[in-house]
């Protein structure tokens, strides 16, 4: 049988039993077995099953996964968010829009100490959106801040997404997020720029709220001093090369684990609670990474992603209008993906011919995330709309989708920008590592 042809129907094959609700990993792993098992022998593949799971239990890069993830738990539960929420709230959140800004604000800071684009949204989603809309904001501008804020937690280092994509591209970590900084303030900024283009077309949709006196503000300020010592702890040891990513990411769990001892005390039940969160994001991203290996593993002997990059080079398109088709995939892929399926299903095929068309994987790392954050607010699905909508049931998912509109107008701006100008994310690196 034609080895496209193969690659073709266990790929057809995944996707429908994603479809039956069989979880992404196990459909993956399944495939890629049966797949490796008809083509090579039932032995091979047998061993390939018990061999690849150990392989990844016992990688030390994967390690910082369930640490990142246990840090953005603990962190949360200790009310970090919350913390850095009121910051913003206390300075700006009196202007016209100023608590979408302050969530925009709030998302992008609770980000770097999270990781996680749907736990930023589920959070502000309880923080925040009870705030405006008790002050009269409209729900589509509150809902949409908050769902396009969300998924800031996955390109604001450190992000889990971007660790496991180094990680399976054989990319140093550290320098993607070096690479992920101004492409997440220039996101900030968009959105930012996205309440105020709102306020501008309706300025009924945030109302104006009393302003704080400055005692109060600097009450907030000094309470929210937790999120600032997490961060610069963690990414500033990064950086500095004191940590390395794992020892970061291991003192960053004892830090946010102190902070939460000091504010609730020793909680047996909110500690078991947090541990529980973590394990069972940490298991569906292992399982993942299990099957995705596995199944790259039956894409390589059928040979899909050399003959898929011949293809390419056969229809003699330019690069970037290979590149433009990709981002539309990835678009559309996230709009009915979580975020981390997204792209490992997709690693197998994409890789091989961003590197054969010549193009930065560090780049691409970036982008990659990035239209993955729009497909995370993009219709019919879009994962955030999904969990404010389970959050609220009394507001619509219609309402929902109007409120992201602006924000996924500045993502676009935003990609076609970094796009355009590769340099905006290849030249922090270069100058710092």
């Amino acid at each position: 049988m034609d080895p496209l042809l193969v690659a073709g129907i266990g790929f057809a094959l995944m996707l429908g039993l994603i479809a039956l609700h069989v979880p992404i990993g196990i459909a993956m792993g399944f495939v890629g077995v049966t797949g490796f098992g008809l083509v090579v022998g039932w032995g091979p593949a047998l061993s390939l099953l018990a061999t690849e799971p150990a392989a990844t239990l016992t990688n030390l890069n994967l390690a910082v996964i369930p640490l990142f993830m246990l840090m953005g738990n603990l962190a949360a539960a200790a009310g970090l968010a919350n913390d850095v929420y009121n910051i913003a709230h206390a300075f700006i959140g009196h202007r016209k829009g100023g608590l979408a800004t302050a969530t925009i604000l709030g998302c992008g800071g609770f980000g770097a100490v999270c990781g996680s684009g749907v736990a930023t949204t589920a959070t502000f989603g309880r923080v925040a959106l009870p705030e405006m809309l008790e002050r009269n904001y409209k729900p589509s501008l509150a809902t949409g801040s908050i769902a396009a804020g969300g998924t800031l937690g996955i390109i604001v280092p450190p992000s889990t997404i971007i660790v496991l994509y180094a990680i399976l591209t054989e990319q140093f970590v550290v320098e993607l997020f070096t690479a992920a900084l101004i492409p997440a303030i220039l996101g900030v900024v968009l959105y930012i720029a996205a309440v105020r283009g709102t306020m501008m077309i309706d300025p009924d949709a945030g109302a104006e709220i009393e302003k704080l006196p400055m005692k109060e503000r600097f009450a907030a300020l000094r309470k929210g001093w937790g999120v600032v010592v997490l961060s610069v702890v963690v990414l500033g040891g990064i950086y500095s090369g004191i940590f390395t990513v794992n020892e970061a990411a291991a003192v960053g769990v004892v830090v946010a684990f102190l902070f939460l001892v000091a504010r609730h005390g020793f909680n047996v039940k909110e500690l078991t609670d947090v541990l529980v969160q973590a394990s069972a994001t940490t298991a569906m991203i292992y399982i993942m990474v299990f099957g995705a290996t596995i199944f790259s593993y039956f894409m390589a002997i059928t040979d899909a992603p050399s003959i898929i990059v011949n293809g390419i080079a056969a229809l003699d398109l330019p690069p970037m209008g290979v590149i433009m088709a990709l981002l539309v995939l990835y678009i559309f892929l996230g709009a009915f993906f979580d975020e981390v399926a997204a792209m490992i299903i997709t690693l197998p095929f994409v890789i091989p011919v961003v590197q054969h068309l010549g193009f930065d994987l560090v780049w691409w790392g970036i982008i990659n995330v990035i239209v993955i954050e729009i497909g995370m607010i993009t219709p019919p699905i879009g994962i955030n709309v999904m969990v404010l909508n389970a959050m609220r049931r009394d507001i619509t998912l219609q309402t929902i989708y109007k409120g992201i509109m602006p924000f996924f107008l500045a993502d676009m701006v935003r990609l076609a920008i970094l796009v355009a100008f590769p340099v905006l994310t290849l030249w922090l690196p270069k100058v710092l590592l």
